[in-house]
């Protein structure tokens, strides 16, 4: 049976009805202050908008809001679910609980959370500007603030740690998403959203992943004569080149272009290099890039000495290799050597061997393994366990990587074909190029 209402229930009602309507306005500020970035706080209030400054004071200390805000709500939570709870068992007897609990569940989280938050986020300046001064009010109430710090400190106690001494951050992911998101929608264009990420991956990137690898570096024997040195330089078209003494494992410093015309200017032609070459920077392969650009700025040297761990020469870096980090492949007049990728009929690439793994992922917008490998011919290597021929085939999920052409020992061009498109071919031309294979392997093991 239902109880009948009195004056005391209808102001019961009451006090639920403005614990709702606190709830979701603190809803709204929580979701709005959190989503407020500072440089818009700022440009609102260089632009004298109502409530601009508190806000921007709001947003520049996250920390002297957030606790006291959460507070208030836990309490006006806590409070108004008794009140619902309490109120419904005496009108409703019994069933009151189910009714408290249907209340608490449906109505409370529709018009207290995800009705105000869903309007925050659509209307986030709106909301940030209009929740700033109740907000800014409600942190200056020093009772509130100190039972805050005291529930806080208890934490602590239960939790050591300083806890997060900034405000709300931004994961990699989620910048990539939004500026993925803001290219779609023509905020930015895709050029920007590239630069996006390569700023983003720069910072994670590791001198042995942009570096010249040994086998492709061009030395100088530190005996070698100025004059014969001028012709290799030349014939390289480099500005400067390693001098090494036995090997080059022995690096004894760099070798300048200008040095070379100076000496030669100078009649010193039969001059060894040894006498005029600078000194070399050495880094280790495990440098981050983001860490060994700005040292090349500050000491003003372009190209160093890549060691790995047992102290031999992994390869070379140069400053043209981490700019290209950041704004792509850089090509002048002279370069001659093939494309990095290049893209074929029917949705096939032909890559190079040193091709990168996350670089071949952003081309085929596809995901190779990864691994303890950093290139596509280091994935291929790692998947045979031995050194390649020409025409080997290795399969991958998704894909198959063809070995187009060796230098040497080295896997120099490198065929990449969807699967699906393979599939559509059918089974016997796969067999075949299976055959072609071993055939070829065991041709070679003769």
């Amino acid at each position: 049976m239902f109880a009948k209402t009195s004056s005391a229930d209808v102001l019961i009602i009451i006090v639920i009805i403005v614990l709702l309507a606190i709830q979701a306005f603190l809803a709204l500020a929580e979701t709005s202050l959190t989503r407020m970035n500072r440089n818009r706080a700022i440009a609102h209030d260089e632009a004298g908008r109502r409530g601009a400054k508190r806000l921007r004071r709001l947003v520049e200390d996250p920390a002297s809001f957030l606790n006291s805000l959460l507070l208030v709500v836990l309490i006006c939570q806590t409070v108004q679910t008794a009140l619902i709870t309490i109120e419904a068992e005496r009108l409703f007897g019994a069933a009151g609980v189910i009714v408290a609990l249907v209340i608490n569940v449906a109505l409370v989280f529709v018009l207290s959370e995800a009705a105000p938050k869903t309007w925050a986020v659509q209307h986030t300046d709106e909301a940030a500007l209009r929740s700033a001064g109740p907000i800014w009010a409600l942190t200056r109430f020093w009772p509130l603030r100190i039972v805050a710090r005291a529930l806080i400190g208890i934490t602590n106690v239960l939790l050591p740690g300083k806890g997060l001494q900034q405000g709300p951050f931004v994961s990699e992911e989620e910048l990539l998403a939004m500026a993925d998101e803001a290219a779609q929608h023509d905020v930015i264009e895709d050029d920007e959203r590239a630069y996006i990420a390569r700023v983003i991956e720069f910072g994670d990137t590791v001198t042995r992943e942009v570096m010249v690898p040994r086998p492709d570096m061009i030395t100088i024997e530190a005996s070698t004569r100025v004059g014969d040195a001028m012709e290799i330089i030349l014939l390289n078209g480099y500005s400067r080149i390693p001098v090494h003494r036995v090997d080059a494992d022995d690096i004894i410093g760099i070798l300048y272009a200008r040095d070379l015309m100076r000496a030669e200017r100078n009649g010193r032609s039969d001059t060894p290099v040894a006498d005029i070459v600078r000194r070399a920077n050495f880094v280790p392969e495990s440098k981050r890039v983001a860490v060994l650009l700005p040292e090349m700025q500050r000491d003003k040297f372009h190209m160093a000495i890549v060691v790995d761990e047992y102290g031999s020469t992994a390869g070379l870096v140069t400053l043209e290799d981490l700019i290209e980090e950041l704004v792509g492949e850089i090509v002048d007049e002279f370069d001659v050597e093939d494309p990095l990728v290049e893209p074929l009929p029917g949705g096939i690439l032909r890559v190079d061997g040193r091709l990168s793994i996350d670089d071949a992922n952003d081309v085929l917008d596809g995901d190779l393994p990864e691994g303890d490998w950093n290139s596509v011919g280091g994935l291929i290597f790692t998947r045979l366990g031995r050194v390649p021929i020409g025409g080997e085939i290795v399969r991958v999920p998704g894909y198959e990587l063809r070995v187009e052409r060796m230098q040497g020992r080295r896997i120099a061009r490198v065929r990449i074909e969807a699967r699906e498109t393979l599939a559509s071919e059918g089974e016997a031309d796969d067999g075949a190029l299976g055959a072609e294979s071993r055939g070829a392997a065991k041709e070679n093991s003769r």
